[in-house]
């Protein structure tokens, strides 16, 4: 008798995805395309770059573009093993930051040469370098640059003149001599003192460092400057000027830190945009269409359904959601429960949501039921070869269409059904496709942006909460 009754909260966790999965279409149709070629950069035509920018009262939408279109010269198959390489590098670090033994202060314990620091700083956290980036002005009056966009990182930094040591990027470096706004950061300030470890130069500057988990780093002067989205100013936003980088951010200026910390831009502009954005990432593979962020009322898809974020108590810059469970094919995979990706007391384990990782990464039980689930579904279709981090990879050459099953995602509050291209994607030129899911060790699991495409995500840090609207890109 006692054993019947401890099951029934377990089959009426079963009964509740069920019925939540038949809402669903238990197969969709895939077109197999090949691997997008690296995507076209716009050319502005003025330095406010007019065509990037919508604004309006409820709000201000940017253009995003993928880092790929700032690789030249690569083939569709180089970039994407690029990209599998810098994803690699960003889950470890984001692994071992989340995990129990973390030491943030292990993470910048070197200063590369760099002289003032009073000791080692660290500000932001040392992941890696992100995915999506857009223009910004910086500076008044404002001078337009590239920055990548990291809802994995807090800081907000870009390279600056004189440069000790800067690698190549696009547009000219940054110079804050010619900013009427540049203001530096004085040492034992209460801005300052919200760095992790802030260091003090001579002059009594406050002095910031970030490294990354791919060696890539930047270091130097504190300060606040003047953000310009068109016409929409942002003024005092606290950023890092950096004199000595260094890294694998291919032509981007910097990087506009989008993490809760409480040096993030969302959490330094909350006031300006209401405490509410949102980006939709396209298909690259099947749109012309560029990416979008906005900040605002109008981040806010009224079609989107919202899942609480949760809060870790050891680390507070990564977006964390409750996921319940998942279903395959019309049926919730048995052997996944909540309890794979719980957040415990110790901040531990749970799942974030993260533009900057591609693949998403599940918990190793997790994934292997979700893969076998996903191959007894797909069993009508030819096998191929692993390929790199991928073991479930199909032959899909000299198809125009296949049936796949449908995967969905179970939030609290939300389910999101996966499109095919979602998660079936192309590896090479040869018609292999895969299943673009993965596996960790580490407890923490990450939703990454190729799930993501398509779908509207809507941050809206007022209400602590995250949504999901389909075919949001339009």
């Amino acid at each position: 008798m006692e054993a019947k009754t401890s099951a029934l909260p377990f089959i009426g966790f079963l009964l509740t995805l069920l019925s939540l999965s038949t809402a669903f279409s238990d197969f969709q149709t895939l077109i197999p395309k090949p691997l997008p070629a690296s995507p076209s950069l716009f050319s502005p035509e003025s330095d406010t770059d007019s065509e990037s920018f919508i604004s309006s009262e409820a709000g201000l939408e940017l253009q995003l573009h993928h880092l790929d279109a700032l690789s030249l010269n690569r083939t569709p198959e180089e970039l994407f093993h690029l990209r599998l390489q810098r994803d690699a590098l960003r889950v470890t670090k984001l692994s071992s930051l989340s995990g129990g033994s973390q030491n943030l202060s292990q993470a910048s314990g070197t200063s590369h040469g760099t002289t003032g620091f009073s000791s080692s700083v660290i500000s932001g956290l040392a992941q890696g370098s992100g995915e999506y980036f857009t223009r910004i002005g910086v500076g008044t009056p404002p001078k337009y640059i590239y920055m990548v966009l990291d809802t994995g990182s807090d800081i907000v930094w870009l390279q600056c003149a004189p440069c000790k040591n800067c690698y190549s990027q696009t547009d000219p470096v940054f110079n804050p001599v010619k900013s009427r706004s540049y203001s530096k950061v004085l040492c034992r300030t209460p801005l300052c003192l919200r760095l992790e470890s802030p260091g003090c130069n001579q002059k009594q500057t406050c002095l910031y460092q970030v490294s990354y988990g791919d060696g890539s780093y930047t270091t130097g002067e504190f300060v606040t400057e003047t953000l310009t989205f068109r016409r929409t100013k942002v003024e005092r936003v606290a950023l890092g000027c950096g004199h000595d980088n260094e890294g694998l951010f291919v032509g981007a200026a910097g990087l506009l830190g989008l993490g809760r910390g409480g040096l993030s831009f969302p959490s330094q502009a909350g006031r300006s945009f209401n405490q509410k954005f949102s980006y939709c990432l396209v298909d690259r593979s099947a749109s012309s269409k560029p990416s979008s962020v906005v900040f605002g009322d109008s981040a806010v898809s009224r079609t989107a359904r919202f899942t609480p974020l949760l809060t870790n108590p050891r680390l507070d810059t990564f977006y964390y959601v409750e996921l319940l469970g998942i279903s395959v094919g019309g049926t919730p995979v048995s052997r996944i429960s909540a309890s794979h990706f719980k957040l415990d007391s110790n901040g531990n384990g749970g799942v974030i949501i993260d533009c900057g990782t591609s693949v998403t990464r599940l918990n190793r039980p997790a994934y292997i039921a979700l893969r076998n689930a996903f191959r007894a579904g797909a069993s009508s279709l030819k096998l191929a070869p692993e390929f790199s981090l991928f073991d479930t990879c199909y032959d899909l050459s000299g198809k125009t269409t296949v049936k796949v099953p449908t995967v969905v995602l179970h939030f609290r509050g939300a389910d999101v059904s996966l499109p095919a291209s979602n998660y079936l994607i192309p590896v090479d030129d040869n018609g292999r496709f895969c299943f673009a899911f993965a596996g960790t060790t580490s407890g923490l699991s990450i939703i990454g942006n190729i799930q993501q495409q398509g779908f509207r995500v809507v941050y809206d840090l007022a209400g602590s909460r995250v949504g999901f609207s389909p075919r949001g890109c339009a």
